[in-house]
């Protein structure tokens, strides 16, 4: 996994280096529509997240890539059905104690939107759908072997180079191992970004998530920078930033830890 880690981040250096930038008067829209988690645009998105101070003595160091893929649906001419996945690999060291640690895949997430294509008519776009919470971790170090479903919704609106919204979900467990603590989490993710006329993408956001079984929250805040590029005729987009924690449950990641995520577009 380590290995695996290195050669993704090699890719992105290398690429952001050798690839000159996408020009404004080149698909001009693009950059757009990716900052619109509900655009009609098949992309996959491969976000690489490194966070550390974890454990009773913060030894332990989570490596967590998110491979994203987002697919669109025409369902007629008036709504979309907008799918979007999130399939966790990680590599954990000294977690939960130092000397332990685990790699593999973690559970995965499935959400879909049912989307007006067009704003409202004050701008708003908008999608509401459900949410599940798979039971696939190949070890139980790297999920909570309990199925969850439940709400999620987007609201966002783009104004000239800006884009802002909110992301939301809640999930509830309802069945699993016994064993296992239950799942009752809310999920609160606003967003700001601001395009340039280069298309790169300077990005803040909040993933905050409110653990109701342990009255808790742990709230990374992610500062990123992406470029939008072209490699032959494959458009991507390149993005790198910091993540800080602002609070964070007993043992769970502190302070610093970044973040690198590279976007195949596959626009129609």
């Amino acid at each position: 996994m380590k290995y695996c880690i290195q050669i993704i981040t090699l890719i992105f250096v290398t690429t952001a280096l050798l690839t000159p930038p996408l020009m404004a008067e080149e698909n001009d829209d693009l950059a757009k529509k990716l900052a619109n988690p509900l655009a009609a645009l098949i992309s996959m998105p491969i976000q690489a997240n490194y966070d550390e101070n974890i454990g009773p003595d913060d030894d332990g160091s989570v490596w967590k890539i998110n491979i994203q893929p987002v697919i669109p649906v025409s369902i007629n001419d008036e709504w979309n059905l907008i799918s979007r996945t999130i399939i966790p690999i990680i590599d954990q060291d000294d977690v939960p104690i130092k000397g332990s640690g685990e790699s593999g895949l973690g559970d995965i997430l499935q959400s879909f939107f049912f989307s007006p294509k067009e704003p409202t008519d004050s701008g708003w776009i908008w999608g509401v759908g459900p949410a599940l919470l798979m039971d696939t971790a190949s070890n139980d170090a790297l999920g909570g072997e309990k199925w969850g479903i439940g709400p999620t919704a987007v609201a966002l609106k783009q104004i000239g180079p800006w884009t802002y919204g909110i992301l939301v979900n809640h999930i509830e467990s309802f069945a699993g191992d016994d064993d296992r603590l239950d799942i009752s989490a809310t999920y609160i993710q606003p967003f700001l970004s601001y395009i340039t006329k280069t298309k790169t993408t300077i990005g803040l956001n909040l993933e905050s998530t409110y653990d109701w079984e342990g009255d808790e929250w742990s709230v990374p805040i992610n500062l990123t920078v992406a470029q939008m590029l072209k490699i032959g005729s494959q458009l991507i987009q390149v993005s790198s930033g910091v993540r800080y924690w602002a609070d964070s449950p007993d043992g769970a990641p502190e302070g610093w830890g970044a973040r690198l995520q590279i976007t195949f577009l596959f626009p129609k």
